[in-house]
């Protein structure tokens, strides 16, 4: 975990390049990344059209005993099976990618991060996302041991809690620090390989 770098989320995914060629998205990009009305709205539109199918499928069978006789068999509603099968397959949360910067070997917050979280901090109080709750999952590279990374992992997380909580006046209750250590690592690497894109915090939506 040498270096100190922490991302948040995994919707914008930053440049492949070092942590300082990365760059953060604005307070826009981070409320749009966040808000679920973009990706979970769209996929519900496409699924709600085809609820009203089942409900039609009842009534031949009314009508079948009137005229047995000359009702040929109607297909049964195969179609409503695969439209209910759908909503099952929901979207992943919305997240979002941001770099933040901290002291080697420490949850310390460095200027850099500052600036960053000051971002978040701004778009979490939105009117847009102020009705959100968030996990906020540190992550770290597979430098060190996973014993070790998680504890730094979860202390950097609470830290970014912290500071948005004093700075922004947010609700601790709205964010749930997590630490995930070398779990879910964003680019599979082997151990001790120092990659900067895995040092990251995944800032998730939780809903309302």
């Amino acid at each position: 975990m040498r270096t100190t770098a922490i991302a948040v989320g995994a919707a914008l995914l930053l440049a492949a390049g070092g942590a300082q060629a990365q760059r953060n998205p604005s307070e826009d990009q981070i409320i749009r990344s966040l808000q679920p009305t973009g990706t979970l709205s769209a996929t519900g539109r496409g699924i709600r059209p085809l609820a009203p199918a089942a409900p039609v499928a009842e009534p031949p069978s009314a009508v079948a005993p009137a005229s047995s006789s000359a009702a040929p068999a109607r297909p049964r509603p195969a179609r409503p099976t695969t439209a209910t099968a759908q909503p099952q397959a929901a979207p992943s949360a919305p997240s979002v990618n941001l770099t933040v910067q901290f002291a080697t070997n420490s949850a310390q917050l460095t200027p850099e991060a500052v600036r960053t979280l000051d971002a978040l901090g701004r778009a979490l109080s939105s009117a847009t996302l102020s009705s959100y709750r968030f996990r906020i999952e540190g992550h770290t590279d597979t430098v060190g041991s996973p014993d070790t990374n998680k504890a730094l992992s979860a202390r950097r997380a609470e830290a970014v809690v912290d500071y948005l909580a004093t700075k922004f006046s947010l609700d601790r209750t709205r964010m749930e620090p997590v630490g995930m250590g070398e779990d879910g690592l964003l680019v599979q690497t082997p151990p001790q390989v120092a990659d900067p894109r895995n040092r990251r915090v995944q800032v998730v939506n939780l809903g309302a």
